[in-house]
């Protein structure tokens, strides 16, 4: 998120931490990949629950995009 979407300190704090919690009740769907997330500019107004749903709707959408290597 950039001083430009989300001009206080605060408010780009609170969506790293959304992310990374976010992230991390999907990170065994996921596998070992690398994420970079680039926030868009209402996200910074938007709930918890928006940015939630949001954040696992394309967890999904990156999990059918990339599946996991089966292990033989």
């Amino acid at each position: 998120m950039s001083k430009k979407h989300c001009p206080r300190a605060t408010g780009r704090n609170r969506l790293k931490r959304l992310v990374r919690e976010s992230f991390r009740h999907y990170t065994h769907e996921l596998g070992g990949i690398d994420v970079v997330v680039v926030g868009q500019p209402g996200a910074s107004r938007a709930d918890n629950k928006a940015i939630f749903e949001s954040l696992a709707r394309h967890w999904l959408k990156t999990r059918s995009a990339n599946p996991a290597p089966r292990h033989r």
